[in-house]
C-alpha cells in the first residue's frame, strides 16, 4: 500500500460534507485515482460500490438510463447486481472513470439532492470538451486534483517518515541541514526524479531497488498516453503527437520555451493551441505561461502563446526522453545517479522544480524578455511565485553555478512588487547576497 496525502483530504471532505456534495477526483491516468477511492471507501464506510464506467456491463448502463428516475428502484438494481446491501448514509458509490459515461456524472445533482449515500467520482481526461459537451456539470460536486506522489511521499513508500519533518523545520527556519544528511537526501530525492511518482513505477522500483523494472512500468504509461490521444485527441491527434514527442528536446535547450518553428516552418500557435490545451488538460503536462508584466500581477499579463511545457511526471520524462532506445542505452540514469548532469541534461531539474510547484498551483509562470539593444531589459526567469501580495522569483541552478545576472536585473527592475527570491540547487540551505538558497527537494514546500 501507498501512503497518500489525499487520502486525508478525502477523510475532511466526508466529514465537512455530510453528502451535501459529491468529490470529484481529477489526475492523469495511472496516477492512483482508482485505488485511494476504493481504499477510503473501505476504511470510512460500512459498505460501498464501485463502478467501473471503462467497463460496466449494459446492464449497469441501462439503470442510468431507464431506471434514475425512480431511485428507490435505482438503488435496489444496483445493490443486487453488485451483491451488497447499501446503508443509509454509512455507504460510498463509487463513480470510477466517470468521463466514460457523462450521464452518470450529470446523474450526482438527483443522487446528492436524494441524501441517502456519498458519492465520488474519479476521472482522467475528464475537463476534455468532449467528455462534458453533452451534459450539465453538478454543482453539488467538490473537486480535487490528484499528483504523481510527491517527494515526501515517495520517502514514505521507501520506509522513511522521520526525514521530511526536519527538511520542513529546516526550510522554516532557514538553516542548513547539514553535510551528511543533506547528501543522503539528494541521494534518495535522485532516485525520485528517475523514477517519478506514477505509483506503478514506485511499486516497481521499491521492490528491491529496480530502475529497470520502473522503466518498464513508464513504458507502459506513456504507451497508454498515446493510446489515449489517438482515441480522444481524434481530428488533430498528430498534432498532439508532435508536441507531445517534442518535449524532451525543447526542455533541453538553455531556454525552454516551447519553439513552434520546430514542428515545422509554417507552424502555428493558433493551429496547434488546441494540441497544448488537450495536453494539459488531461494532466499529462505542466504548463507554465509567460507574465509579461509582474508589476501589474502574473496572472493578469500572462501571455498564453508563449509557454513552457513540462511533463507532469519528471520519471516519465526520463523514459520519454529515450524512449526509441533500451533502459539500458538511457544515459539519463547514469548521470542522475552520478551527478554528472551536463548542462542539457540539467532539464530534468527544472521539470522536476515545475513538478512540485504545480501541486500546490493552479498555473505556472515564467518570465521572458529578450532585448537585443538593451542587454539590460534582457531576462529570464524559470518560475514566478506569489507569497502574499508580493512576488518571488525562482531559478533553478547547477550546484557549481557562477551568477544569477537575470535575477539581479530583475529584482532591480521590478523591485516594488518583489518578495523574496529563491535560487534552488543541488546543495544545502544558505542565504547569500539577500538570496534564500534551498536544495531542490524544498521546492514543493515553497
Amino acid at each position: 500500500m501507498l501512503k497518500r496525502k489525499i487520502y486525508n483530504e478525502l477523510v475532511a471532505w466526508k466529514n465537512k460534507s455530510n453528502g451535501a456534495t459529491a468529490m470529484m477526483i481529477d489526475g492523469a491516468r495511472r496516477v492512483g485515482k482508482s485505488y485511494i477511492a476504493e481504499e477510503f471507501a473501505r476504511t470510512q464506510y460500512k459498505s460501498y460500490i464501485l463502478i467501473d464506467f471503462g467497463q460496466a456491463p449494459a446492464d449497469i448502463l441501462d439503470l442510468f438510463v431507464n431506471d434514475s428516475s425512480d431511485l428507490d428502484l435505482f438503488f435496489a438494481k444496483l445493490a443486487a447486481f453488485y451483491s451488497t446491501t447499501l446503508h443509509r448514509r454509512e455507504s460510498l458509490i463509487i463513480f470510477d472513470e466517470v468521463q466514460q459515461y457523462p450521464r452518470a456524472r450529470q446523474l450526482i445533482k438527483y443522487l446528492v439532492a436524494d441524501g441517502r449515500f456519498d458519492y465520488l467520482e474519479t476521472g482522467s481526461l475528464i475537463r476534455l470538451k468532449k467528455n462534458v459537451q453533452d451534459i450539465i456539470i453538478p454543482s453539488e460536486e467538490d473537486h480535487i486534483e490528484m499528483f504523481p506522489l510527491d517527494f515526501e511521499e515517495f520517502l514514505w513508500a521507501m520506509g522513511d517518515e522521520a526525514t521530511y519533518p526536519l527538511i520542513r523545520h529546516c526550510f522554516e527556519a532557514k538553516k542548513p541541514m547539514g553535510a551528511a544528511l543533506h547528501r543522503k537526501i539528494m541521494n534518495d530525492f535522485r532516485q525520485y526524479i528517475l523514477v517519478g511518482g506514477m505509483p506503478q513505477s514506485v511499486l516497481s522500483y521499491i521492490n528491491g531497488k529496480d530502475f529497470e523494472a520502473s522503466d518498464i512500468a513508464k513504458r507502459r504509461i506513456l504507451n497508454l498516453y498515446r493510446q489515449d490521444v489517438a482515441k480522444f485527441a481524434e481530428g488533430y491527434e498528430d498534432k498532439v503527437f508532435a508536441v507531445f514527442d517534442g518535449i524532451p528536446g525543447q526542455l533541453s535547450k538553455k531556454e525552454k520555451k516551447y519553439k513552434l518553428s520546430s514542428l515545422g516552418k509554417q507552424a502555428r500557435f493558433r493551429t496547434f493551441e488546441d494540441s497544448f490545451v488537450w495536453l494539459n488538460e488531461a494532466m499529462i503536462v505542466n504548463t507554465c505561461f509567460n507574465a509579461t508584466d509582474p508589476h501589474i500581477g502574473i496572472a493578469l499579463s500572462a501571455d498564453n502563446t508563449t509557454q513552457k511545457c513540462y511533463m507532469a511526471d519528471t520519471g516519465l520524462l526520463v523514459t520519454h526522453t529515450f524512449q526509441d532506445k533500451k533502459y539500458t542505452d538511457n544515459e539519463l540514469y547514469r548521470a542522475i545517479l552520478f551527478d554528472k548532469l551536463n548542462i542539457n541534461e540539467g532539464m530534468l531539474m527544472e521539470n522536476i522544480v515545475a513538478q512540485m510547484l504545480r501541486h500546490r498551483r493552479s498555473r505556472l509562470y515564467f518570465y521572458s524578455r529578450s532585448d537585443s539593444q538593451t542587454r539590460e531589459n534582457h531576462m529570464e526567469i524559470d518560475f514566478l511565485i506569489t507569497e502574499g501580495k508580493k512576488i518571488a522569483p525562482v531559478e533553478v541552478k547547477s550546484g557549481n553555478y557562477r551568477s544569477h545576472s537575470s535575477l539581479d536585473k530583475f529584482r532591480k527592475h521590478f523591485s516594488s512588487v518583489i518578495g523574496n527570491s529563491y535560487i534552488l540547487y543541488t546543495k544545502d540551505v544558505m542565504i547569500k547576497d539577500s538570496i534564500i538558497h534551498l536544495p531542490l527537494y524544498m521546492a514543493e514546500l515553497l
